[in-house]
């Protein structure tokens, strides 16, 4: 959900901005990651249970879920992506950027084969790393 709010005097003084490229993660914009997480790549679809009524369990956010109605080659269960996605850092943004995942092969289906920039790749690390539990 939302990243954690820095503690000290001088970052609470810092605008929200700047706080944000130096959240916890891999160094990217937190709040760009949010965004591109939430509302492109829409990444809760699949890494998220099912809650009440067919709205996404905000309390299991992003912790990984079964894959609903999967087809003969599809993963079975999406991993967890809160706080510490599957693999290195490294691995990580090749799978974003490339489209190639820590098997050196791409993903299994439903996983989209992902062409991001190194940009957007690092402020969704970055978010993701700041969701922790």
């Amino acid at each position: 959900m939302n990243a954690q709010q820095p503690s000290t005097p001088q970052a609470k003084a810092q605008p929200a901005k700047a706080r944000a490229a130096t959240e916890p993660g891999g160094g990217g914009d937190v709040e760009r990651g949010r965004y591109l997480v939430e509302g492109v790549a829409m990444c809760w679809r699949c890494h998220s249970p099912d809650g009440d009524m067919g709205h996404v369990d905000r309390a299991h956010w992003l912790l990984g879920a079964p894959i609903r109605s999967p087809e003969p080659d599809w993963a079975i269960y999406a991993p967890r992506l809160a706080g510490r996605p599957p693999g290195t850092d490294d691995q990580f943004i090749t799978l974003l950027t490339t489209g190639i995942s820590r098997t050196g092969k791409p993903p299994r289906l439903p996983m989209p084969r992902f062409r991001m920039s190194r940009q957007d790749a690092d402020a969704i690390l970055g978010y993701l790393k700041s969701l922790t539990r």
